[in-house]
């Protein structure tokens, strides 16, 4: 496995990398073939085994515990449990199943990782251990455990696939999806927040930042995007202020891809914030219909952008991003 890399920290080579893993190398197999489904929580996961079925696929799902929908036993061809720390016991499932192409989709809370006492409550297998004190030994970030995850799934014949490989629908498209505009100060806010977005998800820290009047309020990091919102309204209470969610620069879409829904609409509104600006074409936009009208609602801009462009944004030097030790 190559794990996650240190990353450069200079403005350019974190913004403007190019991706080469917006797709997965792998094609998905013919319908009528079968797909296993790695599912956390949320409604990716449904949302996937619905399209999947539909096409003519049988998805065969093994759910982490406490996380996967119950939904997903009535609408997959399989479904089994294991707890998050079982991750030989996953394999192995996939394996009697007859899976040799899988895909993840669905949230896992990292946060239990910090379990106290968590070899005793969580109960690692074999193949848990190693990942964590060999395949991850360098860092703990998410691509890393997620690549290590990955390569353990392959030495055992399982290949993973994106899951938007069956169901690039789910992407949003570019354009401004509300009935409302940002203004200029609204754009300042937007093209902030991403290049600062942009140099967080190339360190590993996290998707989301809020900003408002180019000063940065909250930097999402392991409590998620809705527990960042929640501390952004805290400490925004004249509200008005601008969620900014991207893909990392080098996004493998294969894990771990932007998502947002209704709750996320309804956690900004709780948090009065103005505007969610996401990256086009790489963020899943559960229920697209169903969150542009809530926005609509509640007065949120919604704005999906490819990049932002605005040349008298400030630049980030790499003193600015400089870790002391």
């Amino acid at each position: 496995m190559s794990v996650a890399k240190e990353p450069n920290t200079t403005s350019e080579s974190i913004v403007n990398r190019p991706s080469n893993r917006f797709r997965t190398q792998l094609e998905a197999p013919p319908p009528g073939t079968k797909v296993g489904l790695l599912a956390g929580s949320g409604r990716f996961p449904i949302l996937f085994a619905e399209g999947a079925r539909r096409q003519g696929y049988e998805v065969h799902c093994v759910g982490v515990r406490y996380e996967a929908p119950e939904e997903l036993r009535q609408i997959c061809n399989d479904f089994r449990i294991r707890g998050v720390s079982k991750l030989g016991g996953m394999i192995h499932d996939f394996q009697k199943m007859g899976i040799s192409n899988v895909v993840m989709a669905g949230k896992i809370t990292k946060s239990v990782m910090h379990t106290p006492m968590r070899v005793i409550r969580l109960m690692p297998d074999l193949a848990m251990f190693e990942l964590w004190y060999r395949v991850c030994r360098a860092d703990k970030r998410d691509d890393t455990i997620l690549m290590g995850v990955i390569e353990m799934f392959s030495r055992r014949g399982l290949h993973f696939a994106s899951a938007l490989d069956y169901c690039p629908e789910l992407l949003v498209k570019e354009g401004v999806l509300t009935r409302k505009q940002p203004n200029k100060a609204l754009w300042d806010d937007i093209d902030f927040g991403w290049q600062l977005a942009k140099h967080m998800g190339g360190l590993d820290v996290g998707q989301s930042v809020a900003v408002k009047e180019r000063s940065a309020l909250a930097i999402e990091a392991i409590e998620g995007t809705d527990r960042c919102i929640e501390r952004a309204g805290m400490l925004c209470p004249s509200g008005g202020w601008t969620l900014v969610k991207v893909a990392k620069p080098d996004q493998d879409m294969r894990f771990d891809v932007p998502t947002v829904g209704v709750q996320t609409i309804e956690n900004l509104h709780k948090a009065r914030a103005k505007v969610l600006a996401v990256e086009a074409e790489r963020t899943i936009m559960i229920d697209q219909d169903r969150v542009v009208d809530l926005a609509n609602q509640y007065g949120i801009i919604i704005v999906a952008v490819k990049q932002a462009a605005d040349p008298s944004r400030p630049e980030f030097t790499e003193s600015v991003l400089k870790i002391h030790s």
